[in-house]
């Protein structure tokens, strides 16, 4: 039954992220692929925050299903990161590809740290 979670959550997510990346990158008239940056580092709040939780016994293990796996698995996307970088990259926006890793992990592990911290301060 906890792959019922994982899917619940998913369901939201998957949508989530592809109209949160559409309207983001809408807004922004730019190679830079500030969609696919925002669902990542959105994920990695709500992932720091869950970390947090979780730490704390402010989260049981099904909540960390639904939301840890379903939701912020559905939301977020290592493959289009890649593949936007690797895009980039082939043509000749190499600043870009290089500004999207090194933006995406500081941004993504600074996420995961505020998480981390807030959930610790709420449950501390």
């Amino acid at each position: 039954m906890n792959w019922l979670l994982v899917v619940a959550g998913a369901v939201v997510g998957a949508p989530l992220r592809y109209l949160t990346d559409r309207a983001v990158q809408k807004r922004h008239d730019t190679v830079f692929p500030w969609g696919t940056f925002t669902v990542n580092v959105i994920g990695c709040l709500i992932l720091g925050l869950l970390s947090g939780a979780a730490a704390a016994g402010a989260a049981s293990p099904h909540v960390q299903l639904l939301v840890g796996t379903g939701l912020c698995g559905a939301l977020t996307t290592y493959s289009t990161f890649s593949y936007e970088t690797l895009r980039l990259a082939e043509s000749g926006a190499r600043f870009h590809a290089v500004a999207n890793v090194v933006a995406s992990v500081v941004a993504g592990l600074g996420a995961v740290f505020v998480g981390v911290s807030f959930a610790d301060a709420l449950w501390a």
